[in-house]
């Protein structure tokens, strides 16, 4: 199972509709895809159309007071009307885990110990996190096999790609190991200077780590938002539909390679 994080330390960059895009694409190609929304603004819920109020949400797999007993995470994961796409949703109440659980040990791997729980069950989980450092983001980033940051081509979205960045260098030490990582240029409009010289930008100053594909302002992204229907049940948003099909093909392949050297170990032993 693999599990990608997308995030940003900013609104408004896509990091919802980069995880609906990607996730519809997996799950159209056959993966049995997770979608779990970290965000307690819950866009991701209410796009999938899953509100964590009725089902129960991320906000349920944390003991938050006195004796409290989280919930098994199998009775929060919800089939979606799109074959094999399922949602872990998010609730309001999860903005106040950051005071509820204040310094208590071992709260920074809870989503990472459900997860183990749901290893057999899917093949792929994409987590859509908020835009602020807390228990949720450390939560999301100590799971994940590889970070996926949406990043607006404009100048104001770098700060925050910064600050991603130093978040996810702090992470790294508690983590011990390294977390790769994919920015990913969104909202691109190639006849404006801005956006053109921003993408430049972050080609010179993060070269390999930048995605090829680029994600361009489409407005048929956000008609599909609009309606609840993810990009790959959407074919008018065919400039989207086509830049998001690149970047998943970019992000599965270290997958593949891994997978194939793992194997070249197993026959030589």
């Amino acid at each position: 199972m693999q599990t990608w994080a997308i995030a940003n330390q900013k609104g408004g960059v896509g990091k919802t509709t980069t995880t609906v895009a990607l996730g519809s694409l997996l799950a159209a190609a056959g993966e049995r895809t997770l979608l779990i929304d970290m965000d307690p603004h819950a866009s991701l819920s209410g796009y999938i159309g899953v509100e964590g109020g009725t089902h129960g949400s991320v906000y349920d797999l944390f003991g938050t007071s006195g004796n409290a007993i989280p919930l098994p995470v199998r009775t929060l994961v919800h089939a979606t009307r799109w074959d094999r796409l399922s949602v872990l949703p998010a609730s309001a109440a999860m903005i106040t885990l950051d005071r509820q659980l204040g310094t208590r040990a071992g709260q920074g791997l809870v989503l990472s110990q459900a997860l183990a729980e749901l290893a057999p069950d899917f093949d792929h989980v994409l987590l859509d996190c908020p835009p602020t450092l807390g228990v949720l983001m450390v939560n999301a980033l100590a799971a994940s096999d590889r970070l996926v940051v949406p990043t607006q081509t404009e100048a104001l979205a770098l700060a925050g790609l910064e600050r991603m960045l130093r978040s996810l260098s702090m992470i790294e030490r508690s983590r011990g190991r390294p977390l790769p990582r994919t920015i990913v240029p969104t909202l691109y409009d190639a006849r404006t200077h801005a956006s053109r010289a921003c993408l430049a930008q972050l080609r010179e100053q993060y070269g390999d780590s930048v995605s090829e594909a680029v994600i361009p302002t489409d407005t048929q992204i956000r008609e599909a938002s609009a309606a609840g229907i993810p990009l790959a049940s959407w074919p008018a948003a065919k400039r989207g539909g086509m830049a998001y099909r690149q970047l998943l093909d970019e992000l599965r392949l270290p997958a593949r390679e891994a997978s194939v050297a793992s194997s070249a170990r197993d026959a030589a032993a």
